[in-house]
């Protein structure tokens, strides 16, 4: 299910590019799973997160860091995946990245779709939908999204959260 190594950082070029400043050379980690155009591919995005994190030695981040990544595995299925995409298909439209350097880790999800990700106007807190971004908003240190650039088509959606460094 998971990819480790340098080359799947080839296709988040753009992503690179919308981030602050890092080093793509100082990459300690990286880890990537591709994820079925079904709901319930959101709890199979939260255990690949959690046992990356594990390896990673960053669990005790992984209850905001899987908020995130649910909301955005859930906004890239339920938005941005077109309406002919059939849900029972094997096919795995999203891709979720996990991406670790010494100070930051960055979770993105990379769809099909070019349209922005937005959340709707309304400031209803009521609303049983249109949170997810204001929640990736307030749980990560940033976000933001890219289009893809090249051979591939769609986004990519990223979350970056700040780590202490270790003594």
């Amino acid at each position: 299910m998971g990819t480790n190594g340098s080359t799947m950082l080839e296709p988040l070029e753009p992503l690179r590019q919308a981030l602050p400043p890092i080093d793509p050379s100082a990459v300690a980690s990286s880890a990537s799973c591709a994820l079925p155009a079904r709901y319930e591919a959101v709890r199979g995005a939260r255990q690949f997160t959690k046992k990356t994190l594990g390896q990673w030695e960053l669990s005790e981040r992984f209850d905001e860091v899987a908020l995130v990544v649910s909301e955005l595995v859930t906004n890239a299925l339920r938005h941005a995946l077109p309406a002919d995409t059939a849900r029972e298909s094997d096919a795995p439209p999203v891709r979720l990245h996990l991406m670790r350097w010494t100070s930051r880790l960055v979770c993105a999800v990379r769809d099909p779709s070019v349209d922005s990700p937005s959340s709707p106007g309304s400031d209803d807190c009521d609303a049983e939908s249109g949170r997810g971004l204001f929640l990736v908003d307030s749980f990560s240190d940033s976000w933001g999204w890219h289009p893809l650039t090249g051979t591939l088509s769609g986004k990519v959606v990223w979350a970056l959260f700040r780590l202490q460094p270790v003594d």
